[in-house]
């Protein structure tokens, strides 16, 4: 890796230079791969900045796939190159929220539709019913190219949802818990490896027929009805996805 690679960080803000310093660490090697970073607290006192400034510089980071954040565990370096690719880590529905807040989903439209039969049958509702439809394209600060092509659809008892247009950095069910006071209790994911339409391709600025990744997530509520279905679709290259599962089940051991 090259000092080229030191562009990557945005100059000038505090936590750009924290970042920059932190990546000049893990590349000498004082942090290794697997190692944990210092905690939030620790790096304040360190460098004498704030949480923000911290926390700024760890989304630093993880945007250049250098570090994963785990709840309850810590900022764990995963390489000593960064990437060009944005990596989501998943360990729970709030690894989603921090997903929105460091990328930002530039609305094309948002109308309300009437579901047809193939629509019907992926949302798993009847045919006719009006739902509110949202496309978009998530992309990342300072990088060239979109990371995805977005399409949300909600609800017909949540379709006057308001502030979905513009570029957005809150994940669209939180909107949807905030107006309409109700609670996503439930994320069910699914992933498939596609090739990319033409139309596609084109908005993502790839080749037509590039592989790509579709992630469909339908957000149910307390009663397990469907909110919102999310579907997005990334280019090869550009998206990679981590999740960390925890056994569950106890060893029984004999006498």
């Amino acid at each position: 890796m090259t000092d080229n690679n030191l562009g990557a960080f945005s100059s000038g803000p505090r936590y750009a230079q924290l970042a920059k310093t932190l990546f000049n660490e893990i590349k000498s090697g004082k942090y290794a791969v697997g190692e944990l970073l210092p905690t939030e607290f620790e790096l304040c006192a360190q460098f004498g900045v704030s949480r923000f400034t911290v926390r700024e510089a760890f989304k630093q980071l993880v945007q250049q796939g250098l570090i994963v954040r785990q709840p309850g565990v810590g900022s764990r370096v995963i390489s000593r190159e960064s990437s060009t690719q944005y990596t989501q880590t998943m360990s729970g529905i709030t690894d989603l929220r921090q997903y929105a807040s460091e990328t930002t989903l530039d609305v094309l439209t948002s109308n309300l539709v009437e579901i047809n039969d193939d629509v019907a049958r992926m949302l798993g509702v009847s045919l006719g019913e009006t739902w509110l439809h949202i496309e978009g394209i998530r992309s990342l600060e300072k990088q060239t190219f979109p990371i995805c092509l977005t399409e949300v659809y909600v609800a017909p008892r949540f379709r006057s949802l308001l502030g979905v247009t513009g570029p957005l950095t809150r994940p669209i069910y939180q909107m949807l818990e905030e107006q309409f006071d109700c609670r996503i209790k439930t994320v069910h994911q699914e992933i498939q490896a596609v090739n990319l339409t033409a139309a596609m391709s084109k908005k993502l600025q790839v080749p037509a027929r590039t592989c790509g990744l579709w992630i469909a997530r339908r957000y149910m509520d307390e009663r397990d009805d469907l909110v919102e279905m999310a579907i997005s679709i990334h280019p090869s290259g550009r998206f990679s996805y981590r999740e960390s599962f925890r056994r569950d089940w106890q060893i029984k051991t004999g006498k």
